[in-house]
């Protein structure tokens, strides 16, 4: 029996599965094409990731790319100002894109579309699309993490970012009417979206992250890339986004040296590409060490003594926290990383919500491995009970198969 055909849209093309949305989408795609004929279209932010093209055609019947120069596609997102748009639905407007999609729809027997990330949905938007059946994983309702930065910058950048929250969720809501299905990372993003739209919520689920258990396993040998004499805390995650720049500055200022007080030997790990000159900087501050971009995350989570996420502002699930439990290493959080995940603080991880709190939770670590190995083996058990990618990307699938007139019922099903 021929599979059905699947037109899969992506703002970012899923290989590597290198960064948060990457790992998602890649696997997202990679259970679809178990059951489907994929017709991928995507966008290239990063020259690199050109190499990843014949992973991602293993799994595809096609595969349409489309180079995304940051630089014009900032100046390209301006005309939303004129336009009383979001500036993220013109940051990713492309007509050799949107040419592609009309051109797949005409010539392949496709009626279902998986959209990743809400800026794609522009593509399959309007009444010559209705027949589709559409479902969009938003993943995180970004508009709410625009409103968070507003608040975190001075004017003008404030103004600019408040006003993204606003269009942006007007768009949301538009697409949310539009298709037949929308999905998030986690209760928690799926309710605030409800609360948000509340016209749409019986159409809105949630289909949780995952970890690949056999990658990420605490029982592998992998090479130390720590000193033997030092106490390592790592941080792992894009460089380039400012959450983390945020994250990783406070943690090298405000918690490290609270931690250093009692053991001196601790030092901060930034792992992670694009660092900009702000993170650069921390590298003059004393038990900061940069390590970049790095081939394999593995042996920086094994072999630390704690995995620390101190976010201050962030949406989703935070997959630097999923992989450090997975590693079964005692991970350090705080209430903003520790959102939409299903962690209890003590039993699988620890939890700190401010400088003192949270320097407090890494020394208690360092004090009692014992104790702290105790807890990585439990934060490891709960991700092999509740984080497996296969399970967790079978509600994306439900959501696409179902009868359209049978959608609602199954979205709010899975999200209970």
């Amino acid at each position: 029996m021929t599979r059905p055909a699947l037109l899969f849209l992506a703002h970012r093309i899923p290989y590597p599965p290198n960064k948060g949305d990457k790992i998602r989408s890649f696997h997202l795609l990679r259970h679809l094409a178990k059951t489907h004929r994929v017709f991928l279209g995507a966008f290239v932010d990063d020259p690199a990731d050109y190499a990843g093209v014949s992973a991602l055609e293993e799994h595809c019947e096609q595969v349409f790319l489309r180079d995304l120069s940051p630089i014009r596609a900032k100046l390209r997102s301006l005309t939303g100002l004129l336009r009383g748009q979001p500036l993220t639905v013109p940051y990713y407007r492309d007509r050799a894109m949107q040419a592609w999609v009309d051109q797949v729809l005409a010539e392949q027997d496709i009626d279902r579309v998986l959209v990743f990330s809400s800026a794609m949905a522009q593509y399959v938007l309007g009444d010559d699309y209705r027949h589709l059946t559409r479902v969009v994983d938003f993943v995180d309702v970004d508009s709410d993490k625009w409103r968070q930065y507003a608040g975190q910058h001075r004017w003008p950048m404030s103004w600019l970012y408040r006003r993204e929250g606003r269009r942006l969720l007007c768009f949301e809501r538009r697409v949310a009417a539009s298709c037949d299905a929308s999905l998030f990372v986690s209760p928690a993003e799926a309710e605030l979206f409800r609360s948000l739209a509340p016209r749409h919520a019986d159409r809105v689920g949630h289909a949780a992250n995952g970890v690949d258990l056999d990658f990420f396993d605490p029982a592998l040998s992998l090479e130390n890339p720590y000193q033997t004499d030092e106490l390592p805390l790592v941080f792992t995650g894009a460089m380039d986004y400012w959450p983390n720049v945020d994250a990783v500055q406070w943690f090298a200022t405000q918690i490290l040296p609270l931690v250093r007080a009692s053991h001196p030997q601790a030092t901060f790990h930034i792992v992670g590409g694009g660092a900009g000159p702000a993170v650069q900087a921390l590298a003059a501050e004393p038990g900061v060490q940069l390590a970049g971009r790095v081939p394999d995350v593995r042996p920086w989570l094994q072999h630390a003594a704690a995995v620390v996420a101190p976010l201050r502002v962030a949406r989703g699930v935070q997959n630097k926290v999923l992989e450090g439990l997975a590693m079964a290493r005692p991970t350090v959080v705080t209430p903003a990383a520790l959102e939409g995940i299903a962690a209890s603080s003590d039993e699988t991880l620890l939890l700190g919500t401010d400088a003192a709190a949270v320097a407090k939770a890494v020394v208690r670590v360092l004090d009692d491995p014992a104790a702290a190995a105790a807890l990585g083996q439990r934060g490891r058990k709960l991700i092999e009970q509740t984080y497996r990618w296969e399970e967790n990307m079978a509600v994306i699938e439900r959501a696409l198969v179902q009868p359209r007139q049978t959608h609602t019922p199954a979205v709010q099903e899975i999200s209970q």
